[in-house]
């Protein structure tokens, strides 16, 4: 008898999962209880997930990417034993939050041994990334294994065809949140009442331990790397993939401009529309381990393997001098001060008492330390937001891949990416010249800061007075604008209302990092009862606001620089995340 069609994508999505779940060895598979106890657990992160590790297994996973680095290369550690112990937490992160759709911890082990070898004999290291574990988004081919981009046809196939062929994502790529009918839904390790983010946000998976970087890329974020199942996630970001799992998560990221890296080798939703386009960007438990990984991509020269990458090296002197306006804990040397712009909101959606509080302390925090901070009122979000031409093909590109096992669109995409005809050519043309305009205005904005008259959040007066008269400050340019990567602090799965706030910098393709701040409060971030939203989705955002389900949340925020300023956004970024810790917020 014949499998009704439905049925049978719903077989082949539970024969996956359990495959993957075979790979678990049974030495480090949870009992029922356990598992019963991670579903009433609130936080995964911290003390549950580390109650199944011993000494050893804490202290190498507790490590973050360089330092990790340097004990391997010191031989303190070899191969073996970090990639046994980072793969055992992420063996035990998928069973208690659900964010893995490959596993390759054979192929894992089997490379750390030939490294291990290597090292033996030579008394060296083979690359920069020796040794590291690496998580990848199920969006970047590995020869061997799966890529399902959360399309259950892809499913034993290379995108579809019948050739075959890793962190979970969300159907498509195109949600804030991570779910899918592979492997349902992925929650926020920090806060299981709220989402982990999307669309990095943990259909991710424990890579092989690569001994060097090959063809400028790393095949394969948010969730795994917060439960330290990994200490470097390989993602992308179209409209904030990699940012917003990092701040709902609580760790750092960066989005570099589009073609800074290589996506040669990936896999995309709509890859014909390159008008706004997607980045490969990286994710960490550390800030250190950002430059690491795109210094280490960049030293292998990808453009010489994939001609849409623009031949820039890595820039260290661009760093160091960036750097060099800060002293090690983040304060300025009054020579050059950092000079950043706040956006506390788009005027579309307010944010949430948390992210305003976030936002606050970063400006009181870097003003106490010497930085100058000045009102960031550019063009309006909601042009960048019309202007998005993610479903310019009538989302034809989506449902022919779901059409390959018969698999419904996930009930919060089925509004969005009804089949529609494709927009026409001309409109597609009229909003490319729309957007470039924007970025256009945006660009002469940016320009204009750097006469101070215009600014309206200055020093201390006296303190202002000093540094105008000694420094000549009036012909500074913002060098970053700090803002919020979302309304909230992560989000009640099924109300993101609003993408605006990552969604106009990827339009403009500008260079972002995200920082962790601190975490939402229900003692002190309460519900305004008297706030008057602006509009029904402000309305809905606002109502959508609980103390008490949001307490706990981490809070991130993003830090913008312009088109390939990847070295200088992270060392702002640096120099932020330094003078926060310093002062005791972080």
């Amino acid at each position: 008898m014949k499998i009704p069609l439905q049925q049978t994508w719903q077989k082949k999505a539970e024969a996956k999962v359990a495959e993957t779940k075979s790979k678990i060895p049974d030495e480090w598979t949870l009992q029922k209880h356990d598992l019963e106890a991670a579903k009433r657990q609130r936080q995964l992160s911290g003390p549950f997930i580390e109650r199944f590790l011993n000494d050893g297994e804490l202290e190498i996973t507790g490590n973050d990417s360089v330092p990790l680095l340097s004990k391997i290369k010191s031989g303190q550690y070899t191969a073996l034993q970090v990639t046994t112990a980072f793969c055992k937490r992420a063996a035990i992160a998928h069973q208690i939050n659900n964010c893995l759709h490959e596993i390759m911890f054979d192929q894992a082990i089997e490379r750390a041994k030939e490294l291990d070898g290597y090292f033996g004999e030579h008394k060296s290291i083979l690359g920069p990334l020796h040794g590291l574990p690496i998580s990848l988004k199920d969006q970047f081919h590995v020869k061997g294994v799966d890529t399902t981009m959360g399309y259950i046809g892809w499913i034993d196939t290379y995108e579809g065809h019948t050739d075959p062929s890793k962190t979970s994502l969300p159907q498509t790529l195109l949600l804030g949140e991570t779910v899918n009918n592979l492997i349902g839904r992925t929650l926020n390790p920090v806060n299981q009442l709220l989402s982990c983010g999307g669309s990095s946000g943990g259909a991710v998976v424990l890579s092989l331990i690569h001994s060097q970087v090959s063809n400028g890329r790393i095949p394969g974020e948010g969730a795994l790397n917060a439960l330290r199942g990994s200490t470097l996630g390989v993602g992308t970001d179209i409209g904030g993939s990699v940012r917003i799992p990092a701040a709902f998560c609580g760790i750092y990221s960066v989005k570099p401009t589009h073609n800074r890296f290589s996506y040669r080798g990936a896999a995309n939703t709509n890859p014909g529309q390159n008008t706004y386009a997607s980045s490969v960007g990286f994710l960490s438990n550390s800030i250190d381990a950002l430059q690491l990984v795109m210094k280490s991509v960049l030293s292998t020269q990808p453009w010489l393997r994939d001609p849409e990458v623009v031949p820039i090296p890595w820039r260290q002197t661009l760093v160091d001098s960036t750097l060099s306006r800060a002293s090690a804990d983040g304060s300025s040397n009054y020579n050059t001060p950092l000079k950043l712009g706040i956006y506390w909101t788009n005027g579309v959606v307010g944010p949430h008492p948390p992210i305003n509080r976030g936002l606050r302390a970063v400006v009181d925090t870097l003003r106490k330390a010497g930085h100058k901070m000045v009102d960031w009122n550019p063009p309006s979000q909601s042009t960048a937001k019309r202007l998005a031409f993610l479903k310019a093909d009538g989302a034809h590109d989506i449902h022919a891949q779901l059409n390959l096992s018969g698999e419904p669109l996930i009930p919060e995409l089925v509004k969005s990416f009804q089949l529609k005809d494709p927009m026409d050519l001309l409109q597609y043309q009229d909003l490319t010249l729309e957007g470039r305009d924007y970025s256009a205005a945006y660009s002469d904005y940016w320009n204009a800061t750097a006469d101070d008259k215009a600014c309206q959040y200055q020093y201390p007066p006296a303190l202002y007075e000093l540094l105008l008269t000694r420094f000549e400050l009036q012909d500074q340019i913002v060098d970053a604008v700090i803002m919020p990567v979302a309304p909230h602090a992560a989000v009640i799965p099924g109300k993101y209302y609003h993408t605006a706030y990552t969604e106009a910098i990827n339009l403009m393709d500008y260079s972002a990092a995200v920082i962790p701040v601190t975490k939402a409060d229900k003692n002190v971030d309460t519900f305004n009862s008297d706030y008057k939203p602006l509009n029904e989705i402000d309305r809905k955002n606002w109502e959508a606001y609980d103390p008490d389900v949001y307490d706990g949340a981490p809070i991130g925020v993003q830090l913008v620089a312009r088109k390939y300023e990847e070295e200088k956004v992270w060392a702002i970024a640096k120099i932020v995340s330094a003078a926060l810790e310093t002062a005791g917020v972080v």
